[in-house]
């Protein structure tokens, strides 16, 4: 399922960045990519395999993850939850989660024609961002990058996002517990 969700998004970053410049559907689909990858990573922190095949098997049937409490009850795991685990380990991700949700949402970022959505993002969301960006995709230049500096810039986090995404795949595959 995640191989063909990143495949599609693959596919669909291409239609909509190389021939075209639309930016909009291209972050949801970043956003769409690192879903998937705190997903993972989520999974692959568990120590407890049965409870590992339990949420992976809540997937396939579209049920929302639960996990149990101390007291025995199930509750939902959020987005948050996922997002901030991912955080502690890749340490960029929070900030590109939330650039993409705003994406994904109707928001004001997609005004990017008249504003520029990265001055929404904190001081130090932007520094994350742009420090990540730098020190993995050799840019941008600028501090405050434009909406299409930036989309120069998509298909390698993209591919890295994926990439990252497939290696930590095969690790769950393999039943490991860790992304190292």
């Amino acid at each position: 399922m995640i191989r063909n969700r990143s495949e599609e998004n693959r596919r669909a970053m291409n239609c909509f960045l190389a021939p075209h410049g639309v930016l909009s559907p291209a972050f949801s689909i970043l956003r769409q990519e690192l879903d998937s990858m705190i997903r993972v990573i989520y999974l692959l922190q568990m120590a407890d395999l049965a409870e590992r095949s339990r949420l992976i098997r809540s997937t396939l049937r579209g049920e929302k993850w639960k996990v149990p409490t101390p007291k025995g009850k199930f509750r939902d795991v959020t987005d948050r939850e996922m997002v901030d685990l991912s955080q502690q380990l890749q340490g960029w991700t929070q900030s590109v989660y939330r650039f993409g949700c705003a994406f994904v949402h109707l928001s004001d970022f997609h005004n990017h024609h008249a504003q520029n959505p990265f001055q929404r993002l904190t001081e130090a969301e932007r520094q994350d961002v742009l420090s990540h960006m730098r020190n993995y995709h050799g840019g941008p230049l600028h501090d405050n990058p434009s909406m299409e500096e930036f989309s120069e810039y998509l298909p390698r986090v993209f591919e890295k996002i994926a990439g990252n995404l497939m290696c930590y795949v095969e690790h769950l595959e393999r039943g490991e517990t860790s992304c190292a």
